[in-house]
Protein backbone atom coordinates (compact mmCIF):
# COMPACT_ATOMS: atom_id res chain seq x y z
CA UNK A 1 0.00 0.00 0.00
CA UNK A 2 1.38 3.28 -1.01
CA UNK A 3 0.91 6.58 0.30
CA UNK A 4 1.44 10.25 -0.90
CA UNK A 5 0.52 13.33 1.35
CA UNK A 6 -0.50 16.65 -0.71
CA UNK A 7 -0.30 20.37 0.73
CA UNK A 8 -3.83 20.77 -0.18
CA UNK A 9 -6.63 18.06 0.41
CA UNK A 10 -8.98 16.76 -2.13
CA UNK A 11 -11.90 18.58 -0.34
CA UNK A 12 -14.33 21.16 -1.60
CA UNK A 13 -12.97 23.67 0.45
CA UNK A 14 -9.81 24.78 1.07
CA UNK A 15 -7.89 22.66 3.60
CA UNK A 16 -3.94 23.12 3.57
CA UNK A 17 -1.62 21.37 5.73
CA UNK A 18 2.16 20.32 5.81
CA UNK A 19 3.17 17.54 4.29
CA UNK A 20 5.62 16.21 6.17
CA UNK A 21 2.98 14.35 8.65
CA UNK A 22 3.64 11.56 6.44
CA UNK A 23 6.62 11.11 8.14
CA UNK A 24 5.12 11.23 11.67
CA UNK A 25 2.40 8.55 10.07
CA UNK A 26 5.81 6.67 9.76
CA UNK A 27 6.76 6.83 13.05
CA UNK A 28 3.28 6.60 15.01
CA UNK A 29 3.21 3.39 12.75
CA UNK A 30 6.37 1.85 14.24
CA UNK A 31 5.65 2.73 17.59
CA UNK A 32 2.28 1.54 17.62
CA UNK A 33 3.60 -1.67 15.73
CA UNK A 34 5.58 -2.56 18.93
CA UNK A 35 2.64 -1.50 21.60
CA UNK A 36 -0.51 -3.07 19.87
CA UNK A 37 -1.75 -6.72 19.09
CA UNK A 38 0.10 -7.84 15.48
CA UNK A 39 -1.99 -6.71 12.22
CA UNK A 40 -3.96 -3.89 14.34
CA UNK A 41 -2.01 -1.06 11.81
CA UNK A 42 0.03 -1.77 8.75
CA UNK A 43 3.63 -2.18 9.16
CA UNK A 44 6.27 0.30 6.93
CA UNK A 45 8.07 -0.52 4.47
CA UNK A 46 9.44 1.91 3.18
CA UNK A 47 9.94 5.80 3.20
CA UNK A 48 10.47 8.51 0.04
CA UNK A 49 11.26 11.46 1.82
CA UNK A 50 11.53 13.66 -1.56
CA UNK A 51 8.94 12.94 -2.90
CA UNK A 52 6.31 12.46 0.78
CA UNK A 53 6.10 8.66 0.20
CA UNK A 54 5.17 5.97 2.64
CA UNK A 55 4.93 2.19 1.64
CA UNK A 56 3.01 0.13 4.19
CA UNK A 57 1.86 -3.66 4.37
CA UNK A 58 -1.73 -3.81 3.11
CA UNK A 59 -4.31 -5.58 4.95
CA UNK A 60 -5.79 -9.12 3.14
CA UNK A 61 -7.27 -8.57 -0.17
CA UNK A 62 -11.07 -9.45 1.42
CA UNK A 63 -10.57 -7.26 4.37
CA UNK A 64 -13.39 -4.20 3.86
CA UNK A 65 -13.84 -0.61 4.98
CA UNK A 66 -15.91 -0.44 8.51
CA UNK A 67 -17.87 2.37 6.76
CA UNK A 68 -18.70 0.31 4.06
CA UNK A 69 -20.20 -2.66 5.90
CA UNK A 70 -22.13 -0.24 8.26
CA UNK A 71 -23.72 1.17 4.98
CA UNK A 72 -25.16 -2.13 4.48
CA UNK A 73 -26.12 -2.44 8.23
CA UNK A 74 -23.90 -5.15 8.88
CA UNK A 75 -22.89 -3.20 12.21
CA UNK A 76 -20.79 -5.77 14.15
CA UNK A 77 -20.93 -5.01 18.17
CA UNK A 78 -17.62 -7.26 17.92
CA UNK A 79 -16.28 -5.11 15.54
CA UNK A 80 -17.23 -2.38 17.34
CA UNK A 81 -15.74 -3.72 20.27
CA UNK A 82 -12.60 -4.28 18.93
CA UNK A 83 -12.14 -1.38 17.90
CA UNK A 84 -12.59 0.12 21.19
CA UNK A 85 -10.22 -2.56 22.38
CA UNK A 86 -7.55 -0.97 20.02
CA UNK A 87 -8.19 2.68 21.04
CA UNK A 88 -8.05 2.17 24.70
CA UNK A 89 -5.10 0.11 24.36
CA UNK A 90 -3.33 2.72 22.47
CA UNK A 91 -4.29 5.31 25.28
CA UNK A 92 -2.93 2.91 28.29
CA UNK A 93 -0.27 2.14 26.76
CA UNK A 94 1.18 5.94 25.38
CA UNK A 95 -0.43 7.15 28.88
CA UNK A 96 2.08 10.10 30.02
CA UNK A 97 5.13 8.70 27.99
CA UNK A 98 7.62 10.98 27.50
CA UNK A 99 8.56 9.17 24.56
CA UNK A 100 5.36 9.65 22.38
CA UNK A 101 5.14 13.09 23.71
CA UNK A 102 8.37 14.26 22.29
CA UNK A 103 8.19 12.16 19.02
CA UNK A 104 4.36 13.53 18.78
CA UNK A 105 3.88 16.80 21.09
CA UNK A 106 3.60 19.10 17.93
CA UNK A 107 0.08 19.39 17.41
CA UNK A 108 0.01 21.39 14.18
CA UNK A 109 -1.42 19.10 12.16
CA UNK A 110 -4.09 17.73 14.02
CA UNK A 111 -5.33 22.04 14.39
CA UNK A 112 -5.15 22.71 10.62
CA UNK A 113 -6.76 19.56 9.85
CA UNK A 114 -9.15 19.22 12.70
CA UNK A 115 -9.26 22.23 15.18
CA UNK A 116 -9.73 25.00 12.82
CA UNK A 117 -11.31 22.98 10.31
CA UNK A 118 -14.21 20.96 12.35
CA UNK A 119 -14.30 23.57 15.53
CA UNK A 120 -13.51 27.20 14.82
CA UNK A 121 -15.13 27.16 11.51
CA UNK A 122 -18.05 25.83 12.63
CA UNK A 123 -18.46 28.24 15.66
CA UNK A 124 -17.60 31.41 13.42
CA UNK A 125 -20.99 29.91 11.16
CA UNK A 126 -22.72 29.63 15.34
CA UNK A 127 -21.46 32.81 17.46
CA UNK A 128 -24.10 31.92 20.12
CA UNK A 129 -22.16 28.68 20.35
CA UNK A 130 -18.71 29.96 20.36
CA UNK A 131 -17.77 30.28 24.14
CA UNK A 132 -18.54 26.89 23.74
CA UNK A 133 -16.33 26.03 20.89
CA UNK A 134 -13.46 28.18 22.43
CA UNK A 135 -13.37 26.42 25.92
CA UNK A 136 -13.20 23.23 24.95
CA UNK A 137 -10.14 23.77 22.56
CA UNK A 138 -8.49 25.42 24.98
CA UNK A 139 -9.58 22.21 27.58
CA UNK A 140 -8.53 19.63 25.29
CA UNK A 141 -5.04 21.61 24.15
CA UNK A 142 -4.58 21.34 27.88
CA UNK A 143 -5.14 17.12 28.42
CA UNK A 144 -1.47 15.76 27.06
CA UNK A 145 -2.19 12.82 28.47
CA UNK A 146 -1.45 10.11 25.37
CA UNK A 147 -1.29 9.44 21.70
CA UNK A 148 -4.48 10.98 19.77
CA UNK A 149 -5.20 9.26 16.32
CA UNK A 150 -6.87 12.45 15.22
CA UNK A 151 -9.76 10.66 12.64
CA UNK A 152 -10.58 7.65 14.12
CA UNK A 153 -13.61 6.88 11.86
CA UNK A 154 -15.42 4.03 10.38
CA UNK A 155 -13.68 4.68 6.77
CA UNK A 156 -9.92 4.16 8.65
CA UNK A 157 -10.66 0.89 9.65
CA UNK A 158 -10.39 -2.63 7.58
CA UNK A 159 -12.47 -5.47 8.21
CA UNK A 160 -11.36 -9.04 7.78
CA UNK A 161 -13.73 -11.45 10.03
CA UNK A 162 -12.88 -10.63 13.35
CA UNK A 163 -9.55 -8.97 12.68
CA UNK A 164 -9.65 -4.80 12.45
CA UNK A 165 -6.47 -2.77 10.86
CA UNK A 166 -6.87 0.63 11.78
CA UNK A 167 -5.11 3.05 9.21
CA UNK A 168 -4.55 6.82 8.50
CA UNK A 169 -2.32 7.67 11.29
CA UNK A 170 -1.45 11.35 9.63
CA UNK A 171 -2.95 13.49 12.31
CA UNK A 172 -1.51 11.54 15.03
CA UNK A 173 -0.34 13.81 17.87
CA UNK A 174 0.12 13.86 21.99
CA UNK A 175 -3.07 14.80 23.49
CA UNK A 176 -6.33 14.64 24.18
CA UNK A 177 -7.57 11.10 23.78
CA UNK A 178 -11.65 12.22 24.42
CA UNK A 179 -11.49 13.73 20.75
CA UNK A 180 -10.65 10.11 19.56
CA UNK A 181 -13.93 8.23 21.63
CA UNK A 182 -15.93 11.53 20.49
CA UNK A 183 -15.16 10.66 16.72
CA UNK A 184 -15.75 7.42 16.99
CA UNK A 185 -19.12 8.10 18.87
CA UNK A 186 -20.08 10.74 16.32
CA UNK A 187 -20.15 8.77 13.08
CA UNK A 188 -22.13 6.30 15.22
CA UNK A 189 -24.64 8.54 15.57
CA UNK A 190 -24.92 10.36 12.43
CA UNK A 191 -25.91 7.20 10.43
CA UNK A 192 -28.41 6.20 13.07
CA UNK A 193 -29.77 9.52 12.29
CA UNK A 194 -29.57 8.51 8.45
CA UNK A 195 -31.05 4.94 8.91
CA UNK A 196 -33.48 5.09 11.17
CA UNK A 197 -34.23 1.37 10.71
CA UNK A 198 -30.87 0.75 12.10
CA UNK A 199 -31.05 2.40 14.93
CA UNK A 200 -30.71 -0.12 17.71
CA UNK A 201 -27.59 -1.67 16.14
CA UNK A 202 -26.11 1.27 16.31
CA UNK A 203 -26.61 2.02 19.62
CA UNK A 204 -25.70 -1.13 20.45
CA UNK A 205 -22.46 -1.00 18.67
CA UNK A 206 -21.85 2.84 20.31
CA UNK A 207 -22.29 0.47 24.26
CA UNK A 208 -19.43 -2.18 23.13
CA UNK A 209 -17.07 0.68 21.58
CA UNK A 210 -17.69 2.41 24.23
CA UNK A 211 -17.40 -0.68 27.30
CA UNK A 212 -14.37 -2.18 25.94
CA UNK A 213 -12.56 1.08 25.59
CA UNK A 214 -13.53 2.08 29.07
CA UNK A 215 -11.79 -0.95 30.16
CA UNK A 216 -8.61 -0.37 29.05
CA UNK A 217 -8.51 3.29 30.16
CA UNK A 218 -5.85 4.01 33.47
CA UNK A 219 -7.50 5.65 36.64
CA UNK A 220 -8.38 9.06 37.78
CA UNK A 221 -10.00 9.22 34.03
CA UNK A 222 -13.36 10.70 35.89
CA UNK A 223 -13.36 13.55 33.41
CA UNK A 224 -13.11 11.40 30.47
CA UNK A 225 -16.62 10.71 29.59
CA UNK A 226 -17.58 14.39 30.00
CA UNK A 227 -14.82 15.55 27.66
CA UNK A 228 -16.17 13.35 25.20
CA UNK A 229 -19.73 14.11 25.77
CA UNK A 230 -18.33 17.67 25.02
CA UNK A 231 -16.49 16.88 21.58
CA UNK A 232 -19.72 14.81 20.69
CA UNK A 233 -21.97 18.23 20.41
CA UNK A 234 -19.61 20.45 18.77
CA UNK A 235 -18.22 17.29 15.88
CA UNK A 236 -21.82 16.68 15.43
CA UNK A 237 -22.76 20.34 14.60
CA UNK A 238 -19.56 20.24 12.63
CA UNK A 239 -20.29 17.66 10.71
CA UNK A 240 -24.07 19.21 9.88
CA UNK A 241 -23.12 22.61 9.49
CA UNK A 242 -18.98 23.10 9.43
CA UNK A 243 -16.38 23.13 6.88
CA UNK A 244 -17.05 19.16 6.21
CA UNK A 245 -20.73 18.33 6.20
CA UNK A 246 -21.53 14.31 6.10
CA UNK A 247 -21.86 14.19 2.34
CA UNK A 248 -25.14 10.90 3.25
CA UNK A 249 -26.85 13.13 5.46
CA UNK A 250 -28.48 15.77 2.45
CA UNK A 251 -31.95 16.14 3.60
CA UNK A 252 -32.89 19.96 5.03
CA UNK A 253 -35.55 17.85 7.58
CA UNK A 254 -32.76 15.63 9.18
CA UNK A 255 -30.22 18.59 9.31
CA UNK A 256 -32.67 20.73 11.01
CA UNK A 257 -33.32 17.82 13.44
CA UNK A 258 -29.41 17.14 13.73
CA UNK A 259 -29.01 21.01 14.09
CA UNK A 260 -31.06 21.14 17.19
CA UNK A 261 -29.86 17.76 18.06
CA UNK A 262 -25.75 19.57 18.37
CA UNK A 263 -27.32 22.00 20.25
CA UNK A 264 -29.13 20.51 22.77
CA UNK A 265 -26.04 18.39 23.41
CA UNK A 266 -23.42 21.92 23.41
CA UNK A 267 -25.65 23.53 25.84
CA UNK A 268 -26.76 21.11 27.97
CA UNK A 269 -24.51 18.32 27.72
CA UNK A 270 -26.47 14.77 28.99
CA UNK A 271 -25.00 12.72 31.86
CA UNK A 272 -24.01 9.82 30.07
CA UNK A 273 -22.18 9.33 26.61
CA UNK A 274 -25.06 6.34 25.63
CA UNK A 275 -27.98 8.96 26.59
CA UNK A 276 -26.74 11.15 23.62
CA UNK A 277 -28.63 7.64 21.80
CA UNK A 278 -31.59 7.94 23.38
CA UNK A 279 -32.88 10.68 20.83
Amino acid sequence: MLKQSLGKLRVEQEWLSERSRIFREAAALRTLDRLLPAGSVPQVLREDRENYILVMSAAPAEAKMWKSLLFEGSISTATAGRIGSILGMMIARTWNSPECESLFGDQTVFDQLRIDPYYRSTALRHPDLATHFERLIAASKRRRVSLVHGDWSPKNFLVDGDNVMAIDFEVIHFGDPSFDAAFLLNHLLLKSYRFPRWRDQFQSAAQEFWRTLMEFLPPKCDWFEQATIEHLGCLLLARIDGKSPAEYITEDRLKETIFHAAGRIIVNPPRTVLDVFAW
